[in-house]
Order: structure tokens, then C-alpha cells, then sequence
């Protein structure tokens, strides 16, 4: 198979519709959660809807660079998220995620291989590939944070007690 096909594949494995690594994806999780639940705090930790943004934030730099051949992506804003009040922003946010998702998924799917190898907007970001891979795994990293605030957010009194701590 070739490389562009199997990159194509892992990221569509981690945002949209796999299983392997982490027996779900970011899709699943994220259609499962409420608003409510998007914006909870825990412990002062990023709530999922800021780390949906986060990553997603990326994916359209990425997707734009793609498109123009200009990197205006800056890791400062990668978490300025606009205020979530209700489930018509949250499902905003998660439709953009899901497209853009596939979106990148699709131009990575059509990337000659050769341009995998070639270096990626300047030599210190090394090549395509490497930044695709680490799309990938920034991608299961926020993964295992949403898998895990869910679980703090679903026990009961576990809010309450981390509140209390603060």
C-alpha cells in the first residue's frame, strides 16, 4: 500500500471511524458529549471543547497550507476558542472538526509520494511525512485527555470534589 494511502487511513483510524490503538476515535467521543459537557472545567485542566478546538485548529492551518502554500498557523492561538453557550455551537465546532477531519484525510490521501519526503515549509520542521505522523500522534495525545475528563465529568461528585480543591 502506498504511504499516502496508509497516513490517509491512520488519521481517518484516530479522528474518524478506527478502533486499533485506542478502541475509539475522536468522532464517536465527541458526538457523545453535550455542550454542558464540552465547556466543564476540571481541576483547571483544558475542557474538551477547547482541546476539539485545538486540534482542529490545526487541521485547517494544515488544510490551508495545503490549499496556498502559506503556514499561518500560530501555536499562541491554537486555543482561543470562542465561547460555547449552547448544543448549536458545540455542534458547530464538532461538524468543522468532522470535515476538516476528512478533509485532511483526503488531501493527504492525494499527495504524491514523493512530496511526502520533501521538507515540510523549512528544514527544522523536517519532512511531510514527519509532520503527518505528527499530526497523528498530537492527535491520539488530546484523544486520551478527552477519554479521560469524560470519565471525570460522568463520576458523580468528582466535579464537586475537584472544585472544592481549588
Amino acid at each position: 500500500m502506498k504511504r499516502n494511502i496508509q497516513l490517509a487511513n491512520r488519521i481517518r483510524e484516530v479522528l474518524l471511524n478506527g478502533k486499533w490503538i485506542a478502541n475509539t476515535n475522536y468522532e464517536e467521543q465527541l458526538t457523545q458529549v453535550s455542550w454542558k459537557q464540552a465547556v466543564q472545567k476540571v481541576h483547571g485542566l483544558n475542557t474538551i471543547a477547547e482541546l476539539t478546538f485545538h486540534v482542529n485548529y490545526y487541521l485547517k492551518g494544515l488544510l490551508h497550507f495545503f490549499d496556498t502554500g502559506k503556514l499561518e498557523i500560530k501555536d499562541e492561538f491554537s486555543f482561543k476558542i470562542s465561547k460555547i453557550t449552547a448544543q448549536e455551537d458545540w455542534d458547530t465546532l464538532v461538524t468543522s472538526f468532522v470535515n476538516n477531519s476528512e478533509q485532511f484525510a483526503i488531501k493527504v490521501s492525494h499527495m504524491d509520494n514523493s512530496l511526502l519526503d520533501q521538507i515540510f515549509v523549512d528544514r527544522k520542521y523536517g519532512t511531510y511525512e514527519r509532520n503527518i505522523e505528527g499530526v497523528i500522534e498530537h492527535s491520539y495525545y488530546h484523544l486520551g485527555q478527552i477519554v479521560l475528563l469524560k470519565r471525570m465529568i460522568g463520576q458523580k461528585g468528582t466535579i464537586a470534589k475537584l472544585k472544592n480543591k481549588n
